[in-house]
């Protein structure tokens, strides 16, 4: 049986990456509950690429 409810999985993808040179993306999936937090997610997350914490916002 299929869950219920407003909660829906989002990507969040680094901000910071696109403006330096260095390859790859960094990217987490999680989930929000979209009654509650109808706006686009941003959270601090660690960026393995660039060995630092950075914001990351969700993604379409």
């Amino acid at each position: 049986m299929a869950k219920k409810g407003n909660r829906v999985q989002v990507i969040l993808e680094c901000t910071e990456q696109k403006t330096t040179d260095v390859p790859g993306t960094s990217r987490y999936i999680t989930v929000k509950n979209k009654k509650n937090n109808p706006e686009r997610l941003e959270l601090k997350k660690f960026n393995p690429n660039l060995k630092k914490v950075t914001v990351h916002k969700e993604i379409k």
